[in-house]
């Protein structure tokens, strides 16, 4: 009998892969196949956001919908998982073209690497910001020497995380350069 355990995509539902890992584990362990299954595996990213002018760290699903499972994937062993609450079915091909009867699909090498790598290099990295200003918005300054002041934003630098506010300084507008974390939304 084959023992390789392969990385397969299992389909879930929508903002319930969560969910549909707890419940895929705790079938595998009363069904006692943990032997048959390496790992359940939620690929998600780390990213930063300005939220009330601090940054904050957040994760998300990089693949909404979808859990990857190492498993030998015997007929048992994939008829309990398709039947696991929030699961719906395995990424699949029909064996013989007829409705009804697919066969779940292992990932190749190179697309397990490529994921798994990216779920690595995500864990190395310092994560990603999501910008949260857009240019023409309000926004009041917290930190720095123009404390207090309002202003609107006329560009965004990203790769700096700096902003362009035009501030309105005894009576005639001044375009002030801030980071991200000196401001926050009006």
């Amino acid at each position: 009998m084959n023992t390789e355990k392969k990385w397969y995509v299992v389909r879930t539902a929508g903002g319930k892969e969560k969910k549909a890992k707890e419940y895929m584990e705790k079938e595998i362990e009363a069904h006692g196949l943990n032997n048959l299954v390496g790992q359940v595996l939620i690929p998600t990213e780390k990213y930063y956001q300005i939220k009330n002018g601090k940054r904050v760290s957040a994760e998300r699903i990089f693949f909404p919908g979808y859990i990857l499972i190492e498993a030998n994937l015997t007929g048992e062993l994939e008829h309990i998982i398709r039947n696991v609450t929030f699961v719906a079915g395995f990424l699949s091909e029909s064996a013989t073209g007829k409705p009804g009867d697919k066969k779940a699909v292992p990932l190749r090498d190179d697309e397990v690497n490529r994921i798994l790598g990216r779920v690595d290099e995500l864990v190395d990295a310092e994560g990603e910001t999501e910008t949260p200003f857009v240019v023409g918005e309000s926004v009041k300054i917290i930190d720095g020497p123009f404390n207090g002041f309002n202003g609107n934003i006329e560009e965004i630098m990203d790769d700096k995380r700096k902003l362009g506010v035009m501030v309105k300084i005894f009576g005639r507008k001044t375009l002030v350069e801030l980071n991200f974390a000196q401001v926050t939304k009006e």
